[in-house]
């Protein structure tokens, strides 16, 4: 099975300049804790509920604080058309629980939780990489 029969679409994004406080009540409203960024149709990091909590609250700076400074711009992701059970082990070996996922002009088209893979596809790769992926 591909990542494309497991994903979500149409991901819920934010930018560099976009201020933390806004990213975060993105993240309340949609329920998820992981908004790629992007930046003129490019996929530049990942900023996540603890990205904000260690990198801008932990530091006592403001809600105003721009995304790029909390954000990861170390990205993994993975193509539409990658087999889930690849991505599982990958996604076990990077400890990641959730990958933005694009297509072959490399255009942001949705995000991947093991948790889909765990949902849709082979129980025991998804299962192991989960476990994995907890026990890091």
């Amino acid at each position: 099975m591909q990542i494309k029969d497991v994903m979500s679409p149409n991901a819920v994004v934010t930018t560099p300049h976009a201020r933390c406080c806004d990213a975060a009540k993105l993240m309340r409203e949609h329920d998820i804790g992981a908004l790629p960024v992007h930046s003129d149709d490019t996929l530049v990091g990942m900023v996540t509920d603890r990205d904000i909590c260690c990198q801008v609250v932990a530091r006592e700076q403001g809600p105003d604080t721009p995304v790029e400074s909390a954000m990861s711009d170390r990205v993994l992701y993975c193509r539409d058309s990658d087999d889930t059970a690849d991505i599982a082990r990958n996604m076990a070996e990077n400890a990641v629980r959730r990958l933005p996922v694009v297509d072959d002009e490399k255009r942001l088209v949705g995000m991947v939780a093991i948790t889909d893979i765990a949902e849709k596809c082979d129980e025991t790769t998804a299962g192991d990489s989960l476990a994995k992926i907890k026990a890091s």
